[in-house]
């Protein structure tokens, strides 16, 4: 596992390492500036991000949330202290797991497997929330596309679902699109 630990503090940094070698954990980068940090990381392409910020202030907060977009990996957050804030900008940045006043090379391990696995069911709940998105547009703009084919040719629901079912088979795509391609045609014509 490649793990990049983020932490202006080479002690502190240190001491993560020291749990992350007890772990097995060998595949380590120390990212000590902040200076073009969301390209380091991503150039580095880490499995997992463990950041060390005694007080974080809003701007590292901020630059967290790039962090967070550019690699959409695991990220872990010690700080020194938090107030509720503090813990909703980290956690809306995509912090998937923040431990105050806790830096203890022994718990090193369980925050990783935390953020871990925070991570990947926060993933499967974006996946499925996309789906379903995906799904309630799709169903929009085949009733859409039904309707205007129950208006334009005078039928009837399922008539318009057949025909729409049929040129879907003949042009051998998803009835979706086929639908889409019908409203986006007749936007195109200036009636709808």
């Amino acid at each position: 596992m490649r793990i990049a630990i983020v932490d202006e503090s080479a002690a502190r940094a240190a001491m993560i390492e020291e749990g992350l070698a007890a772990t097995g954990c060998s595949d380590v980068t120390v990212l000590t500036g902040r200076e073009g940090l969301v390209a380091r990381i991503e150039a580095l392409s880490p499995d997992v991000v463990l950041i060390d910020i005694a007080n974080p202030r809003r701007d590292e907060l901020e630059e967290l949330f790039a962090v967070s977009r550019a690699i959409a990996r695991p990220i872990a957050m010690f700080v020194g202290h938090a107030d509720d804030a503090s813990i909703e900008a980290a956690i809306e940045s995509g912090v998937s797991a923040y431990v105050v006043d806790g830096l203890q090379p022994e718990r090193i391990r369980s925050v990783l497997e935390v953020a871990i696995k925070r991570f990947n069911a926060f993933s499967r709940l974006r996946a499925e929330l996309d789906t379903a998105k995906s799904a309630l547009a799709e169903r929009a703009a085949i009733d859409s596309a039904k309707a205007l084919l129950m208006k334009k040719r005078g039928i009837d629901e399922r008539a318009a679902y057949a025909v729409l079912r049929k040129a879907a088979m003949d042009s051998g795509r998803r009835i979706a699109d086929v639908a889409d391609a019908l409203l986006t045609a007749e936007k195109l014509m200036g009636t709808l």
